[in-house]
């Protein structure tokens, strides 16, 4: 599982026409959401969304940041011409936002709803291994972290319907009941949508209506493919203050186009240190062993294959990361660690040929550029993909290792890197 962060744009879009499937309150309020960009033409915007012109607008930025309050990055109560210009005045600005520095290019607008400080209420969703985990509280907005011991937690064990579990309930007084249909319908579409994480701080009402206010949403990136009917176009926005290269965008359109999962994060392009490896899990595993032994600041790039990719699909990216890893020499050469854990279904013979025909591809390269390729496998084929990257060491010019499930991932690395750096 690869969590990914949203836009507050489509993650309320998701959200609203998921709820008005179960809340007739929520149809239609996707329709009262706007995007804006660098290239936004006003009057197309505002002709699109006649709304617009007509209600009172709340305005902010949609970069992934939190805390815009606490930063003076809201416009509140204001009419079109107010909400334009308080973008045409941020647009490309650059902000700092805690210790993070970015332009700002991605505005939402929506409907401002009034209302007071002790209306606003708190609800989350969060997943972890066993199941997840519902907060909610009536005391939301700016300061729940201060507040926080007022929140009430939910288990909802894997595989549990939420009709079936009982929610601990803040005590809402007469919106008690309407809160927790609201929060079981909310859950519904965390889980039909295929949200990791989805936290509305706050929430509010207007008159008999429940009125998500701010939304923070991640979505595990290899249910895109059962999802898409969903999402629609999601798009995976760069966090704030970073930018996709070329080669990130490359793999996440191959990640789009097949059912398989394919990521890749540069961290140091001109790190020595080069992972291509199978599994989210083991991906993980791989960098964090880089780092335990004191090489985090020499590790390059950061990601994953999994989900029994095609050998041409493995191909393209290995190519991706090989091309990356041989543009820039450096005196004490590189390491490149193909592996991953046993597989359950991926075909090992079968990725490890894209694999090898990549490095095949990349042969005068490697060998500028000194690099040496430590390899741990195991799972369906494995055994005859070994042999095949065994065969090729013999011939590439390259030095290989080639390692199976008998020997522990962190002890390849630790052999690839000479142990613990002094």
């Amino acid at each position: 599982m690869a969590q990914r962060g949203i836009r507050e744009y489509e993650g309320k879009k998701i959200l609203f026409d998921g709820l008005a499937k179960y809340l007739p309150s929520f149809e239609g309020r996707s329709k009262k959401l706007a995007l804006v960009r660098p290239d936004t033409d006003p009057k197309k915007l505002l002709k699109d969304n006649p709304w617009l012109a007509k209600e009172k607008l709340v305005v902010k930025p949609d970069q992934l940041f939190g805390k815009r309050g606490k930063h003076g990055l809201l416009c509140l109560n204001a009419d079109w011409k107010t909400a334009w210009a308080w973008i045409t005045e941020r647009m490309n600005k650059t902000v700092t936002v805690g210790h993070t520095t970015g332009e700002l290019q991605d505005f939402l607008i929506e409907p401002f709803t009034p209302h007071r400080d002790d209306e606003e209420g708190y609800v989350a969703i969060r997943a972890a291994r066993d199941g997840d985990t519902i907060y909610l509280s009536d005391k939301g907005g700016i300061y729940v972290e201060e507040n926080w011991g007022a929140v009430k937690e939910t288990e909802v064990p894997i595989l549990a319907s939420i009709d079936d579990v009982k929610l601990n309930m803040p005590d809402l007084g007469p919106r008690t009941a309407q809160v927790a249909e609201f929060v079981k319908a909310l859950y519904k579409v965390y889980a039909e949508g295929g949200f990791t994480y989805l936290e509305i701080n706050p929430f509010t009402f207007s008159g008999d209506n429940i009125v998500p206010l701010d939304l923070v949403a991640r979505v595990d990136d290899t249910a895109a493919f059962e999802c898409a009917r969903i999402w629609g176009g999601l798009e995976f926005p760069a966090s704030f203050g970073s930018k996709h290269t070329p080669e990130e965008d490359f793999i996440r359109s191959l990640d789009e186009k097949t059912g398989a999962s394919l990521k890749l994060t540069m961290l140091n392009p001109k790190g020595r240190i080069w992972n291509m490896v199978a599994g989210g899990g083991a991906s993980v595993i791989y960098a964090d062993t880089v780092c335990d032994l004191g090489y985090s600041r020499e590790l390059a790039n950061y990601g994953e294959y999994s989900g029994d990719p095609s050998a041409e699909d493995t191909y393209q990216y290995a190519r991706t990361v090989l091309d990356l890893m041989t543009r820039e020499n450096t005196v004490k050469g590189k390491v490149l660690i193909i592996g991953g854990g046993i597989a359950n279904f991926t075909d090992v013979a079968k990725t490890f040929k894209g694999i090898i025909k990549a490095l095949t591809e990349y042969r005068t390269k490697l060998v500028e550029n000194k690099v040496k390729i430590y390899v741990r496998r195991g799972g369906p084929n494995y055994k005859e993909g070994l042999d095949n990257m065994r065969k090729l060491g013999a011939t590439l010019g390259v030095p290989i290792e080639v390692y199976g499930p008998e020997t522990h991932m962190t002890s390849v690395v630790s052999m690839a890197l000479g142990g613990k750096k002094k």
